[in-house]
C-alpha cells in the first residue's frame, strides 16, 4: 500500500465553514442531496460535518434521541470517558494517533433504553477544502432494548486535488439493542480514506453493517473489530465495492465471538475494473457454541487488476460451527450474448450482470436504505 504522510495535508480547521446550504454550489448540494442529506426525506435526526466543523446536529422526529458534536459531548458528559477510546487504541497506528491529538469533531449519538426510532439518523462528513485531513472521532451507544438505523454518507468536493479522511468510530450495542449501521461513501480517485472502528455488543444484541463504495478512490484500508461478548448477541457485515483503476482498496473485518449461541457472517462482493483489491474477512471463535460464516466474492473485468481474497477462521474450542468461501471469476460470454439476443448492448449487458452481482438483500435492511443502495449502483459508472 502506498505510504501516506499526513503532514503533507493542512489542518482541517483552517479551512472557513459556510453559512448555509445555499453557499455550496449546485454541484456539491446534488452529490450531498445524493447521498441522502435530503429535507425531504423523513429523519429522526441529522449531523452533517463540513471539514472540521459540525455544520447542522439536530433532532428531527425522534424521541428518545441524543445528539451532540462530540467535542460537546466530551464537555457536557463526563461518563463519555468510559467509551472515549475504549475500543480502538489511539496508539494502533500512526492514523488513531493523529485523531487523538488533533481532533476536529465528530458526532456523538445514544438512543435511550427501550426507543425503537422509526426513522434514520443520517450523518454526513464531507471535506470541501483542498488538500485537507479531516479527524473524526464518532460514538454511538444503542442503549438496552433500543434499536437504531444510522446512515453514514461520507464525500468530497468534486473538484478536490487531494484529500485525507481519518474516522474513528466507536459503537456500543447493549442488551437486547439493534443497531443497523450502513456507510455510502463517495470518494475522489484522489481522496485517500483511513477508517478505524471499535463494536462492542452484548447479550441478544444485534449489529447490522453495509458499506457501500462504488466510485473511484485512491485508497482505502480498514478492518473494523467487532466483539460479541453476550450469548445470542448476533453481527453481520457486508461489503459492496467496485474497484477502479489505480484504486487500492484493503478493506477487513475481524468478529470476535466471546459468548455462547453468538453468531455473525461477513459478506464480500467485489467487482474489479482495475487497481488492487483486498478483501480481508476473520472469524475467532471464543467461546462454544458459536456459528460464524465468511464469504468473497470477486467479478473481474480487466486484465489490469488484481484481486485478492483473504479468509481466516481461528476456533479455541471444537465445539463450534465455522464455515468460509472465496471465489474469483469473470463474467461468462454466454451470459452476456444471451442478453445482447434479447436486444441489450454489450455494454448494457455487462452492466446489468454487474449490478445484479452487486445487488444483495440483507435481512434488516431498511426498505429505504435499500433504495438508496439500489440508486447508487444504477447511477455508478459501473460497465465503462
Amino acid at each position: 500500500m502506498e505510504t501516506i504522510d499526513i503532514k503533507e495535508f493542512k489542518s482541517a480547521k483552517e479551512a472557513k465553514l459556510p453559512q448555509s446550504l445555499e453557499e455550496l454550489s449546485i454541484e456539491e448540494r446534488e452529490r450531498l442531496k445524493f447521498l441522502g442529506v435530503d429535507e425531504s426525506l423523513k429523519r429522526g435526526g441529522e449531523y452533517i460535518q463540513i471539514d472540521a466543523k459540525p455544520f447542522i446536529c439536530k433532532k428531527r422526529e425522534a424521541k428518545g434521541l441524543e445528539m451532540l458534536p462530540i467535542t460537546e459531548a466530551l464537555k457536557k458528559y463526563d461518563w463519555i470517558s468510559d467509551y472515549f477510546w475504549k475500543l480502538v487504541n489511539p496508539e494502533k497506528d500512526e492514523f488513531t494517533k493523529a485523531v487523538a491529538e488533533d481532533l476536529d469533531d465528530g458526532y456523538f449519538i445514544r438512543v435511550l433504553p427501550g426507543h425503537k426510532l422509526v426513522y434514520p439518523v443520517q450523518t454526513c462528513l464531507y471535506i470541501r477544502t483542498d488538500k485537507v485531513a479531516q479527524k473524526v472521532h464518532n460514538i454511538v451507544i444503542v442503549e438496552e432494548g433500543a434499536e437504531l438505523n444510522l446512515i453514514t454518507s461520507c464525500s468530497v468536493h468534486p473538484h478536490l486535488s487531494s484529500a485525507f479522511h481519518i474516522g474513528i468510530s466507536e459503537f456500543y450495542v447493549k442488551r437486547g439493542g439493534t443497531l443497523t449501521f450502513s456507510m455510502l461513501h463517495v470518494w475522489d480517485k484522489r481522496t485517500y480514506v483511513r477508517p478505524r472502528t471499535g463494536v462492542l455488543i452484548e447479550e441478544g444484541g444485534t449489529y447490522i453493517s453495509t458499506y457501500v463504495s462504488l466510485f473511484p478512490v485512491k485508497s482505502i484500508q480498514t478492518a473494523p473489530v467487532c466483539r460479541l461478548v453476550g450469548p445470542n448477541a448476533k453481527a453481520s457485515f457486508i461489503s459492496i465495492i467496485a474497484n477502479h483503476p489505480d484504486s487500492h482498496i484493503d478493506i477487513g473485518g475481524e468478529i470476535r465471538l466471546e459468548a455462547e449461541e453468538t453468531a455473525t457472517e461477513i459478506t464480500s462482493r467485489v467487482v474489479v475494473y482495475g487497481g488492487e483489491n483486498i478483501a480481508r474477512g476473520k472469524i475467532v471463535a471464543k467461546a462454544p457454541k458459536v456459528k460464524g460464516h465468511l464469504e468473497c466474492q470477486g467479478l473481474m473485468l480487466s486484465d489490469e487488476g488484481v484481486m485478492r481474497a483473504i479468509p481466516e477462521l481461528d476456533s479455541h474450542f471444537y465445539d463450534v460451527e465455522l464455515t468460509h468461501e472465496a471465489a474469483v471469476g469473470k463474467i461468462a460470454r454466454e451470459e452476456v450474448e444471451y442478453l445482447m439476443a434479447r436486444g441489450l448492448t454489450e455494454e448494457e449487458a455487462t452492466s446489468l450482470i454487474v449490478k445484479g452481482f452487486l445487488r444483495v438483500k440483507i435481512e434488516g435492511i431498511p426498505p429505504e436504505l435499500q433504495k438508496q443502495i439500489d440508486k447508487t449502483l444504477e447511477l455508478a459508472k459501473l460497465g465503462f
